[in-house]
């Protein structure tokens, strides 16, 4: 692997250390809620604990001695989840999290099969937006921002749009289009609050702006 591809994919890990955490979270407390409004159902309400139960499994005993994740359990445990409870929230948490361990095993080629066959057909459209992003950014790490980008065409819900276009602004800098990778920076920046527009958003477009001068 070149120098170049070690930084690439040494921001990509970074990058999903910073945004993978609350997706976890969020996750587990989301389930806990589908589990909890599916009792109506005695069938549909044991096949979610079921479900539940081996996703906890992903997310508790994949860890080798080192406090490492095992690649090789979580990708057993995800195909499981997949094969028995496709389509279902559990499974597409847990291609999200089996896709985090292939990048932190520098397996890039996993990582995004995982995450396109959640692209292919999510969940709800926040589970598809997340995937989307993560595997903009996966196919970036692997030379294809081209791809990656076109992956971030049209318009996201609100909720996504800051970090869409911050992420599509990056994109666009590692194919150096810098005019619309400005243009996509300051469309993310007018979609966040003033306060959180300040960090490392600003210092992006500061970047641009002394690349002109």
């Amino acid at each position: 692997m070149s120098s170049t591809e070690d930084e690439q994919l040494a921001d990509l890990k970074d990058w999903w250390d910073r945004n993978g955490k609350p997706l976890l979270t969020g996750g587990v407390l989301a389930l806990a809620v589908v589990v909890g409004w599916n009792t109506w159902h005695k069938y549909q309400s044991t096949q979610a604990q079921n479900a539940s139960m081996l996703y906890q499994q992903l997310l508790e005993t994949t860890f080798d001695p080192a406090g490492k994740p095992d690649v090789a359990k979580v990708a057993e445990l995800s195909n499981k989840l997949k094969s028995e409870y496709a389509g279902t929230y559990y499974a597409q948490y847990a291609s999200l999290f089996a896709a985090k361990t292939a990048v932190d095993a520098g397996k890039l080629d996993d990582a995004a099969a995982e995450l396109q066959s959640v692209v292919a057909k999510p969940a709800d459209a926040t589970i598809g937006e997340l995937a989307r992003q993560r595997l903009a950014r996966v196919l970036a790490a692997q030379s294809k921002a081209e791809e990656g980008l076109k992956l971030l065409d049209g318009d996201a819900e609100k909720a996504f749009v800051a970090s869409r276009e911050e992420l599509k602004g990056d994109l666009l800098v590692k194919v150096g289009r810098n005019d619309d990778a400005r243009s996509a920076y300051e469309k993310a920046k007018a979609a966040l609050s003033d306060e959180a527009a300040v960090g490392g958003l600003q210092m992006k477009l500061d970047d641009l702006a002394k690349g002109d001068a």
